[in-house]
């Protein structure tokens, strides 16, 4: 009797409260900590492969970009001297590319757009007519990354002994 009794009455069953023991509940989403040290081990060791590879890329690119410039000019000077029938003279005639000189009629200019630009590192561009190394034309010369005359760092128009190129 007993038993019948108590299976005819309702009897509420008491659970235990939910305890979180480390599956997510239906609705949360997110990372746990582990997962998001394991992402920035992995991202550290590829930045630590990855960024040596292109540290010296730097400077190749401007000295590249340097040889470039000097290319450049070496074009413009030369339509200079077609027009004009004479490279600009003295240490500023990287000026007359653009900016007529007063005595020129000649003068079809500007031979390149903007003012004269600076080397990659920031300097003037060393420019002398009559030049040195060519005699009957010009010498043209980045001082490179040391920024001073001399040394293996140098880019110019002519052939440098001991010079990387």
């Amino acid at each position: 009797m007993i038993i019948k009794r108590i299976k005819r009455m309702k009897i509420k069953q008491i659970r235990a409260p939910h305890i979180n023991s480390g599956r997510r509940a239906r609705g949360q989403r997110g990372f746990t900590l582990v997962e998001l040290l394991l992402v920035l081990v992995i991202l550290g060791t590829l930045a630590a492969i990855v960024v040596p590879k292109f540290s010296g890329r730097t400077e190749q690119a401007r000295t590249t970009a340097a040889q470039t410039q000097i290319s450049n000019f070496g074009v413009a000077l030369d339509a200079f001297e077609v027009d004009c029938g004479y490279y600009p003279k003295g240490k500023s005639g990287l000026q007359d590319l653009v900016v007529q000189p007063r005595d020129e009629s000649n003068w079809k200019g500007p031979y390149i757009k903007g003012d004269v630009p600076l080397d990659p590192w920031q300097h003037d561009y060393i420019y002398e007519c009559p030049g040195r190394h060519n005699d009957k034309a010009y010498d043209l010369m980045s001082m490179g990354f040391d920024g001073r005359v001399g040394g293996d760092d140098d880019i110019s128009n002519w052939q440098q002994p001991n010079t990387k190129r």
